[in-house]
């Protein structure tokens, strides 16, 4: 009997899942499947011994694609298909825990300033305002010049300044929604305030957050990309996508692709990231209902 409950209730959440993917469009497909193969790479970068493949030098720098080297080799003779693998972890790794920070901490600061009242909502949101008003990439920079470069620098640095953009997003459909009939019962059954904010509000932004998400993934990791290449990424021997184009950026005339393969690597993971964005299912449905 308990077998025959479970399956019952699992049932609707695999239906749910099926109809979910199946709304995903072609682009929407290709997207993940990129995105599935950077993150199996970093996995995989991680679990194997590949960074000693990316560390073992080569006779010739900048050699061309051959059955040896697929990607060719860098400046230093290095095989350039593991340096890019390689430098998957730190690209995704940083970029995807700074944006999980980023959006976590914005949306549950919008939740309490959208039920807390006007002098929370008026504090939290002039605090955050006075973040946007310094430009990202300056207050970067003001970041590594005070405190150096590190990961959990970089990680901390791109945090701080995504969330006054999660928050202001989570905190306009948060008052919203606040506003209407089944909050305010919920109101008047003496249901506090954790209990509206985790079970009223936040299970009818989570679509929209998601796609702001997807959105923020794609600004972090431009933004590590341009602090790498600039020299005050992922210092060496670590290495990124960013601080690979800056290495190789020798090449650039000689159009090798040791300085082209990073960069295209930067290219595709934010093209897929924004073509599953577009392909949500919430999403796919709003703009079907627009038109």
């Amino acid at each position: 009997m308990q077998s025959t409950s479970s399956q019952l209730a699992t049932a609707p959440t695999r239906n749910r899942w099926r109809s979910w993917l199946a709304s995903f469009g072609v682009s929407g497909w290709i997207g993940l499947l990129i995105l599935l193969f950077w993150l199996a790479a970093a996995l995989w970068s991680q679990l194997s011994g590949l960074r000693a493949a990316a560390d073992a030098g080569n006779v010739q720098i900048f050699g061309p694609i051959s059955q040896a080297h697929w990607l060719g080799t860098d400046y230093l003779g290095r095989d350039m298909l593991a340096r890019v693998i390689d430098g998957t972890a730190y690209t995704l790794g940083v970029a995807l825990i700074a944006t999980l920070l980023a959006s976590g901490t914005g949306t549950v600061l919008a939740l309490l300033a959208a039920v807390s009242g006007r002098w929370t909502d008026t504090l939290v949101s002039r605090a955050l305002d006075t973040l946007t008003s310094i430009p990202s990439k300056m207050f970067a920079l003001i970041m590594v010049a005070g405190f150096g470069s590190s990961v959990p620098m970089l990680v901390a640095t791109a945090t701080v300044i995504y969330i006054p953009g999660a928050y202001r997003i989570a905190r306009s459909l948060a008052v919203n929604i606040n506003a209407l009939d089944y909050v305010t019962v919920a109101r008047a059954r003496g249901e506090g305030t954790l209990y509206i904010m985790l079970r009223e509000i936040l299970p009818n932004i989570i679509g929209p957050m998601l796609a702001d998400l997807g959105l923020r993934f794609v600004y972090i990791v431009l933004l590590l990309a341009g602090l790498s290449f600039l020299g005050l990424g992922v210092q060496p021997p670590a290495a990124d996508w960013g601080s690979l184009v800056r290495e190789n950026i020798g090449a650039l005339a000689g159009a090798s692709p040791a300085v082209i393969a990073p960069a295209l690597a930067i290219a595709s993971l934010t093209i897929a990231v924004n073509l599953v964005i577009d392909n949500l299912p919430g999403r796919a449905r709003r703009e079907r209902g627009a038109k």
